[in-house]
């Protein structure tokens, strides 16, 4: 697919998502070489590597560093941050595959409906429902009905972006 269409279908760089989003994040969208795959604790090295060139050239502020995935992405968000616990201010994960360690850092998961895995995501990372303390640091919402749905749904929910910027290391 072409880069520009793969980094429009489904994150934050969607069309008609939250103005939020790209009007107070400055957005990295790295992507695994092919095959690709659930693999990008491989790439935590080459992932902090480019934030710090971001933050660099356009005065990113290391304490407001947030890192977001969809599928194997939600997977590499958890992964990345137990490497790199420093790096990231908040982490939000979205659709994730596979139960995982907990973070240690702000994290707020969006989950599709009937995810086989739901109840364990939640019990082993110990979250709440976001109406349950919408400021809170485990969080979790249900959205869209399938896998790719859910990244459409969870990246057009601007209180979460709220949420992210509350979060500082």
């Amino acid at each position: 697919m072409d880069i520009q269409a793969a980094l429009t279908l489904h994150g934050p760089l969607r069309a008609g998502n939250p103005l939020l989003a790209t009007n107070y994040f400055i957005i990295v969208t790295p992507q695994l070489p092919p095959p690709g795959g659930d693999i990008w604790a491989r790439y935590a090295a080459a992932v902090q590597q480019m934030v710090k060139a971001v933050w660099e050239q356009y005065h990113g502020d290391p304490g407001r560093t947030y890192l977001t995935g969809f599928s194997f992405g939600g997977n590499g968000v958890l992964d990345l941050a137990l490497v790199q616990p420093d790096v990231w201010a908040a982490l939000w994960a979205v659709d994730i595959t596979r139960v995982a360690a907990e973070p240690g850092r702000p994290l707020w998961l969006c989950l599709r409906e009937q995810h086989p895995l739901a109840n364990d995501f939640i019990a082993d990372l110990k979250l709440v429902p976001a109406e349950t303390d919408p400021q809170g640091n485990r969080l979790y919402t249900v959205s869209g009905g399938d896998h790719v749905d859910a990244a459409t749904t969870a990246y057009r929910n601007g209180p979460i972006y709220d949420w992210l910027l509350t979060k500082r290391l």
